[in-house]
């Protein structure tokens, strides 16, 4: 029992002794052995001849990790001739694009009369062009990157130049109303080609600041620049001579693309069955709701009943695609992604800004119309546009930087939001050139605005995945599209509702007995007074044009109240986005600073 217990006692020695010949072989080899090692001991000399596991792991830890290889050098920079080629033909792109777009939108009381028209069957050209226009870029991209880049473009231009070509066979309403809708389609490629020729003239590092700046500011001169053109072009004549200039761009555009060649990209393989049954949904919802958005204030929402089964029918067609697209393993749209809480953020900022942005073409614009002031009195004014659109990409470009997207929204908003009060104090004997510095300044916010932002959300696409980008399309696409038809929808409902309002009102002032009314009535019946010589009519004539008198001023005064209105959505965007990027996150560090000291001392005094 005794030699039992005495080995016990050994046995944690022997075991140290064994561990520590293992951790520390040199050591162990210099010790004099006093006694008999047991064979545990002997295994652990052994690693002198064969080094044991913790000592492969030191020495692999000893040694310098192998490099990673290199990565691919970046491709050099274009020479400064073929890179201001390639933003000359991004810019030819979009002149093309937005002419085909707006040429209409921007003659429709001069086209009526030569299609034999009213104003809300003309304006259906329009809706017809943005029915297809709307989705087709998000299925072209795919289309893109299965077949690649090059053929993709060839075709896409030569689609775009035959369509183009069909206006010459437009007689009535009926063939332009054909025409429209197959050019809205065909010039669906040109946006896209538009972003690619200017993304090509930079190098990568300036890809996302000057390149993405002047390919969104081209997005915003369409407009004005249809309504430069459109006075010269109608006076030699009407719709002959809007589509000759259509097919005339689309020919300097095929020239272009077959000339000036873009990187190829490498080819995958992506579209499925089920995007064959995806996109004719998603098309056909949002081409309905294009529409709808086009013509609904002029038939009025709650008077035609088909409004209410295409409204129906579209957003039916979009719940049944969005069911389709959310249980696919590789879907069209990412569902998941567009409903989350970042998503929807980043598609109300952007909605928001297209909504005030509308304030252009369906507030200055539609109160000088209404003054019968028509583009050729407003030419200066949409110099002035593009003057700063352009002014405020180029300062976008340089001054933005991941992090400064905050400021950028706040002196954007600012400006949009100052511009819009100073247009809310018009009256019916504004002028164009009157509203030079409260349009300039608007036209330089939204310049300001549209870059970072969509920068911010194609940055957070490209973090899940390549396969997020044609959500994010769709998200652009929906904020800047139909989001750009809903302000106008808006904001044209608006008017008329704010008009009769204020027509209301001023009726209820006159009263003939009121001697200031007879005054009045009186000095305008004098001007018909040497045509016509029955007093009777006279006064008629006189009542007459006081009614049209009241008409303008209640529609100045309408329009005052949109101004009004666009002021206060750009003070409630910028409020919340100072309490979203300033006040919480100051809130929140004085918390966290209230729970230290209020924990420090609650803790007992040390001794």
């Amino acid at each position: 029992m005794a030699d039992i217990q005495a080995n016990q006692k050994d046995e944690p020695k022997e075991a140290h002794d064994d561990a520590d010949a293992v951790l520390h072989p040199a050591k162990a080899d210099a010790q004099p052995v006093s006694q008999p090692l047991s064979d545990s001991a002997s295994v652990a000399i052994q690693p002198k001849d064969k080094p044991s596991l913790i000592e492969e792991t030191v020495e692999a830890a000893e040694e310098p990790a192998p490099q990673a290889p290199p990565a691919p050098p970046l491709p050099p920079a274009k020479p400064f001739l073929l890179s201001a080629a390639f933003v000359c033909a991004s810019l030819l792109m979009w002149i093309t694009q937005g002419i085909g777009l707006n040429m209409v939108a921007v003659n429709i009381p001069q086209l009526q009369g030569g299609l034999g028209a009213t104003t809300a069957e003309t304006t259906w050209l329009l809706a017809a062009y943005m029915a297809p226009n709307v989705s087709l870029t998000l299925f072209l991209m795919k289309i893109r990157t299965q077949y690649g880049l090059r053929l993709f473009t060839e075709l896409g231009l030569l689609a775009f130049v035959l369509v183009t070509s069909l206006h010459w066979f437009i007689h009535d309403l009926n063939s332009a109303l054909i025409v429209r809708f197959f050019s809205g389609a065909a010039a669906s490629p040109m946006s896209t080609l538009g972003f690619f020729y200017m993304l090509e003239a930079f190098p990568p590092s300036k890809k996302m600041s000057w390149g993405l700046c002047l390919a969104l500011t081209c997005t915003t001169i369409g407009a004005p620049l249809a309504r430069i053109i459109s006075p010269s072009l109608l006076g030699i004549g009407l719709w002959p001579q809007l589509y000759m200039l259509e097919i005339g761009l689309a020919l300097m555009c095929f020239a272009t693309v077959y000339t000036l060649k873009l990187t190829p990209i490498p080819h995958q393989k992506v579209l499925e069955k089920l995007d064959f049954i995806s996109y004719p949904l998603i098309a056909l919802g949002f081409g309905l709701l294009a529409m709808m958005l086009v013509v609904g204030r002029l038939y009025w929402w709650l008077e035609a009943p088909w409004i209410g089964v295409c409204l129906a029918v579209a957003f039916g067609a979009l719940a049944l695609a969005a069911a389709i697209e959310f249980n696919r393993e590789n879907p069209l749209l990412n569902i998941r992604w567009l409903t989350s809480r970042q998503t929807l953020t980043f598609a109300g900022m952007l909605l928001v800004f297209r909504l005030v942005l509308s304030e252009q073409t369906a507030g200055a614009t539609g109160m000088f119309q209404a003054l019968g002031i028509y583009n050729e009195q407003s030419t200066g004014l949409y110099w002035v546009l593009i003057a700063s659109s352009v002014m405020g990409g180029i300062i976008c470009a340089m001054v933005i930087r991941p992090g400064r997207e905050a400021y950028i929204y706040t002196v954007a908003l600012l400006l949009i939001m100052s511009g819009a009060f100073m247009d809310g104090h018009a009256n019916n004997l504004t002028r164009p050139e009157m509203m030079y510095l409260s349009q300039a300044m608007i036209s330089f916010g939204g310049a300001l605005f549209l870059p970072p932002a969509m920068a911010a959300g194609l940055v957070s696409a490209l973090k899940n995945g390549p396969t997020y980008i044609t959500s994010f399309i769709v998200v652009f696409i929906f904020t800047q599209s139909v989001g750009g038809l809903f302000g106008s929808a808006v904001f044209g409902s608006f008017v008329t509702w704010r008009q009769q309002h204020h027509m209301r009102a001023l009726y209820d002032q006159i009263v003939m007995t009121d001697p200031l009314v007879a005054q009045r009535i009186a000095q305008l019946s004098a001007s018909v007074s040497k045509v016509i010589t029955d007093p009777v009519y006279v006064n008629a004539e006189g009542a007459a044009l006081l009614g049209q008198q009241i008409v303008k001023e209640a529609t100045v005064l309408s329009y005052n109240d949109l101004f009004l209105l666009v002021s206060a959505i750009a003070a409630m965007t910028l409020a919340i986005l100072i309490i979203r990027r300033v006040v919480v996150p100051a809130l929140y560090q004085l918390w966290n600073f209230l729970q230290r000291h209020i924990a420090a001392a609650e803790q007992p005094a040390v001794n």
